[in-house]
């Protein structure tokens, strides 16, 4: 799909419809304004509203964003529903053939408006304006006043098919009605024109609105995370939604809701829709069995516009069809036991539930006469008084576990479905409604209201799902508020480094055992050290079916090397639960080094074609996974390369590694070797008594730096004389701690193999000399000289550059990452002839340039490689 002239539609028709309801807003609150007088009810509803949210220009700001995005909502549905013939009549959009204003509009100056749609009173209205026998109200002209009449009606008839969508009468908003609807180049003329006929084919377009929508509000957001701002409730949404593209979706339902039937069903026909499936590699006996497809439940617990239930929606009619139900029932046979969504943004929600009601109808066109409710649950924030509370947990005493079951949604809008409900309350919790039902007590009617909203949230997010799908949100700990920081850190203590790692566990939750989860989210839990008790627990109840590792670019919409990223199907099959026959190997396909859709996609479709490594296609057992010390996804590694780790002992335990000394202001405590006196500088000392002893005040100091092998980044000095006091005491002259880290002292001046702690690409292991102090961000591992030559050897090896993508995946060498280096037996017997020649050239070159201590002279004015001992 096109998007670019979505993304121009969105962000423009944002900026206006928020410049046309702020006016319509001044207008209506106006003291002796004319709807004060016809509609005051709407009118202090608007007033309530604006207060609700700050008050004044703030609450008014509010107020207008949202009606907008309502309007916006709107506008855009009702021309999705022109284009596919669903109204009967264009409400937006011009009659077939015609163009300029919307057909509704067109028909009533001919006199012709549906009164099972336009009250009567108001069908009056609307024929006095259109034949100037009624004069507009002032500022508006006829036709604009009169096609906002029609609208409204049109809103309030939808409303009784898809109340999500279209607001309840005597909802303020339609006081807010945009008044240049019929301009010719406004947001309604637009939406025609953006919103073709063709393009209004494939629900999707929904969803990529909504993203381009609320673009310009999350780039402010991301702007305030700059600041160092974070996000609540109001950012979140904006924050998080990320419209997953066609291709990912297709591959995430497809290897989770139909491999589920493919293995309960081979013979399926089911297979040959399925461009992205992946088979499995050996037949399986161990997964969830299916009887009939109503059993087939599917939830997305962050569903935005829906993306991923609408696709479910057709491989579940495509199975219903292949079991041979009858083709009018399926689509409501669909939404009532098989899909379910949860959302925290209500301007989501309603967009997901309209796609699935586009997808019902587009099945069968009567469906909107008679619909079926959706299971799209937008989850909201509730809480009950004291005295409520009294009131609902009676029959239990009043007991702590009730009274929480009934505030855990109180923070909902920040939480949402990370929220775990107790499942055995929500059975005392209906037995209370029923019981005040009973007593028909009108003082907390209000209350039970709230509490079967309540309820339905619980009730959602406790079920168990044959099926969970998800493009969760991503949002890193530094950006979250103190709220939700804590919730993390109290409830899933595991993921608590990224939003996204809470949603993978909370997804495995919201599976039955040997249900599937599929899910795409950043690739960081795959290796980094934060999220290894993650890896570790879903290594030991879940099973990885499938992987495509994408890597960056795997969104043509953000662009870039911001997102990197893995999509991957779980089966929830603990490990204690598995027979050794049973353990199956994943298919893992390596997408990453594509620099588009594009080009993953067709990289995708070259491994599943040839099936060889080469293209990307590979195999591997959470076993496999298991053996790595930290148990990293890297499914690319081969057998003896994982071996190495069982057979080989960890550098750690072969060498001590050790961080060095941090000086807390380096500016004042080093210097580059020749800004100091040679006199007061000591190069070969070999112990901290020797140089306490010497008097010197400067002493080599490894400090890491670039990129180099075998030998070099010698130029730094550090103060540290007389044993380094004046390091030591840093810090203490104001009576406060020493600001400075003197650590590993007994390593001081020890010869050594370093490394820098940052690269930008592979590491570089070199050799120290006695007589250094090394840095904090210069790791060192001491030892016997000839061990440290052949751990040099090995270091610098391609299979340790190899290794080191395993074990330190990110830009950072920590020691805790070169510690988990495999090493040998056969280290011992690695011949030092071979690193000492390699030591001594990079050495040399090294003493080429003038920042080394022990320059002499530049190759280049050497006389012995002169010819003629001239220039000439």
């Amino acid at each position: 799909m096109e998007t670019a002239p979505l993304k121009s539609f969105a962000t423009s028709a944002r900026t206006e419809l928020i410049r046309e309801v702020s006016a319509r807003i001044t207008a209506v609150l106006a003291q002796g304004s004319l709807e004060r007088v016809e509609q005051p009810s709407a009118v202090a509803a608007l007033e309530r509203a604006i207060a609700a949210t700050g008050g004044g220009d703030k609450g008014k700001s509010h107020v207008a964003d949202k009606v907008a995005y309502t309007w916006f909502n709107r506008i855009v549905a009702l021309r999705f529903m022109d284009a596919n013939g669903y109204t009967g009549i264009g409400v937006v959009s011009p009659g077939a053939g015609q163009i300029g204003q919307p057909e509704v509009l067109a028909t009533a100056k001919r006199g012709q408006i549906d009164l099972e749609v336009v009250k009567r009173s108001n069908s009056m209205t609307i024929t006095g304006l259109l034949s100037e026998t009624r004069p507009p109200r002032p500022g508006v002209d006829a036709q604009t006043e009169a096609y906002s009449l029609l609208l409204a009606d049109y809103c309030r008839f939808w409303n009784k098919t898809m109340p999500f969508m279209f607001e309840r009468e005597g909802d303020y908003t339609e006081l807010l009605i945009p008044g240049n609807l019929l301009a010719e180049d406004s947001v309604l003329s637009r939406s025609v024109q953006v919103l073709s006929t063709d393009v209004c084919e494939d629900v999707e377009v929904i969803g990529w609105l909504y993203q381009f929508y609320i673009s310009e509000r999350k780039d402010e957001v991301f702007a305030g995370f700059k600041k160092n701002r974070k996000a609540g409730a109001d950012e979140i949404p904006a924050a998080t939604q990320l419209f997953t593209p066609h291709w990912i979706v297709r591959y995430l339902v497809e290897n989770s809701v139909g491999r589920l039937w493919m293995l309960n069903h081979p013979e399926s026909c089911l297979v040959d829709q399925m461009d992205y499936y992946i088979a499995p590699v050996d037949e399986e006996t161990d997964f969830l069995k299916i009887s009939s497809p109503e059993e087939l439940t599917v939830i997305d617990p962050a569903c935005g516009s829906g993306h991923m239930l609408t696709y479910a929606f057709d491989l579940l009619y495509a199975i219903y069809e292949e079991e041979g139900y009858t083709p009018s029932q399926i689509p409501g046979l669909i939404l009532n036991n098989n899909l379910f969504g949860a959302e925290i943004d209500p301007r989501a929600g309603a967009l997901a539930a309209f796609a699935l009601a586009m997808k019902a109808t587009a099945k069968r066109k009567l469906f909107l006469k008679q619909p079926v409710e959706s299971n799209v649950c937008v989850i909201e924030p509730l809480s009950f008084r004291s005295d409520e509370i009294d009131v609902l947990t009676a029959e239990q005493g009043g007991d702590l576990a009730s009274q929480g079951f009934w505030n855990q949604f109180e923070n909902a809008d920040t939480l949402g479905s990370l929220i775990r409900p107790d499942v055995s309350q929500i059975v005392f919790a209906k037995g209370s409604l029923e019981r005040i039902d009973a007593e028909n007590d009108i003082i907390y009617s209000g209350t039970v209201e709230r509490a079967r909203k309540l309820i339905r949230q619980a009730e959602i997010l406790s079920n168990v799902y044959a099926v969970v799908v998800a493009n969760p949100p991503y949002m890193g700990s530094k950006q979250m508020n103190v709220l939700l920081s804590q919730f993390m850190k109290d409830e899933y203590p595991n993921s608590k480094s990224d939003l996204f790692a809470g949603f993978i566990e909370r997804c495995t939750n919201l599976a039955g055992l040997r249900g599937a989860v599929a899910m795409i989210t950043m690739q960081s839990w795959m290796f980094l050290s934060s999220y290894e008790k993650l890896r570790a627990s879903l290594l030991t109840k879940q099973r990885i079916t499938s992987m495509l590792h994408l890597g960056a670019r795997a969104f043509d919409s953000i662009g870039g090397e911001v997102v990197s990223s893995a999509a991957f199907v779980l089966a929830n099959v603990p490990s204690g639960a598995r027979s050794s026959a049973n353990m199956y190997p994943g298919t893992f396909i390596r997408l990453v080094d594509g620099t588009s859709e594009a080009e993953k996609v067709a990289a995708l479709g070259t491994a599943l074609e040839s099936t060889a490594k080469d293209s990307g296609f590979h195999l591997a057992s959470d076993a496999d996974f298991t053996a790595i010390p930290g148990s990293p996804i890297v499914y690319w590694l081969s057998e003896k390369m994982r071996s190495s780790f069982s057979i080989g002992k960890p550098l750690s335990e072969v060498a001590r590694l050790r961080q060095g000394l941090a000086t807390a202001d380096n500016n004042r405590f080093l210097r580059q070797w020749w800004e100091v006196a040679a006199t007061r500088t000591k190069f070969s000392c070999t112990s901290r008594e020797e140089a306490a002893t010497s008097r010197a005040r400067w002493f080599p100091y490894n400090k890491g730096g670039e990129f180099r092998k075998w030998y070099g980044n010698q130029e730094h000095v550090v103060n540290w004389e007389n044993d380094g006091n004046e390091i030591r005491t840093f810090g203490i002259e104001s009576g406060g701690r020493p600001r400075s880290r003197a650590q590993n002292t007994d390593t001081y001046f020890s010869p050594s193999v370093s490394w820098s702690d940052i690269s930008s690409g592979e590491a570089a292991f070199r050799r120290y000399p006695p007589g250094f102090i090394h840095d904090s961000t210069g790791h060192s591992g001491f030892g016997d000289p000839t061990m440290l030559d052949q751990i040099s050897l090995l270091l610098n090896s391609k299979f340790v550059m190899e290794i080191m993508k395993v074990v330190a995946p990110t830009l950072h060498f920590h020691i805790g990452y070169v510690g988990l280096v495999p090493v040998a037996e056969e280290i011992g017997e690695l011949s030092t002839d071979t690193v000492g020649r390699l030591i001594e050239t990079a050495k040399d070159d090294w003493d080429c340039f003038e920042t080394s201590w022990s320059f002499e002279r530049n190759p280049l004015v050497d006389q012995r490689s002169l010819e003629g001992g001239n220039f000439d």
